[in-house]
């Protein structure tokens, strides 16, 4: 599950880094905005740490172009700043962060309240969900459901749709597709992905649109509007 973290003390960024691995997440850091919105393109994380006040564009205007993006404006964000005025905060959550963090705060108040915006936002659960749109996968019981519906997957179709909605956003070229699901030994042809993606892409039926293709690269699955 991949956290951004927007932050500009190095120090900092580094420790946050650090307690967020050690906590189980996968993360990137930033430093200012140009690198984060690079990144944002190619994949989208499930949660953004997001300092207010950053060189150049500063933390306000990146939640709010986050927030009237199609692509982005339903990723949970987590304010963190020194100021910690009763009006900043407000200011911060109508528009649109899910939660604040005063600094100095503690690490593990920080991993707290991740999970519990990511609890809140439905992105994880006591069930282990991952979700898009209307599709979800039930990571506990392991089935894959549209609009609550359980889907009937093959073993694969299960492994390679749990990929993709693990790291959305993320392309995946065949070959690492091939590497992931069927294994480095295998000696079959790419042309397997693609009759898989398009096995999934009918049973998903109104989510079929979801996994996207990247023409001369590969695959890869971002949430429909």
């Amino acid at each position: 599950m991949m956290i951004y973290c927007v932050e500009d003390d190095k120090d900092i960024l580094q420790i946050m880094m650090y307690t967020l691995k050690s906590s189980g997440f996968e993360v990137k850091g930033f430093e200012e905005s140009c690198s984060f919105w690079q990144a944002i393109e190619q994949e989208k994380p499930r949660l953004v740490m997001l300092d207010i006040m950053l060189p150049g564009e500063d933390g306000m205007s990146i939640l709010n172009t986050l927030r009237n993006t199609r692509g982005t404006r339903n990723i949970p964000v987590i304010m963190a700043t020194a100021k910690g005025t009763e009006y900043d905060k407000v200011i911060g959550l109508d528009s649109g962060a899910d939660a604040y963090l005063t600094k100095p705060f503690g690490m593990l108040e920080m991993v707290a309240q991740i999970r519990a915006v990511l609890r809140r936002s439905g992105k994880i659960s006591d069930h282990k969900l991952l979700t898009a749109g209307a599709l979800e996968i039930n990571l506990t019981d392991h089935y894959a459901a549209v609009n609550g519906e359980k889907l009937s997957l093959t073993y694969k179709e299960y492994e390679l749709l749990k990929l993709l909605m693990e790291h959305q956003g993320r392309v995946y070229t065949r070959d690492q597709l091939l590497d992931n699901i069927w294994g480095a030994d295998y000696t079959g042809e790419t042309r397997t992905v693609d009759v898989h993606i398009g096995s999934l892409r009918e049973k998903l039926k109104d989510c079929a649109d979801y996994i996207v293709t990247v023409r001369g690269v590969g695959y890869k699955l971002e949430e429909k509007e």
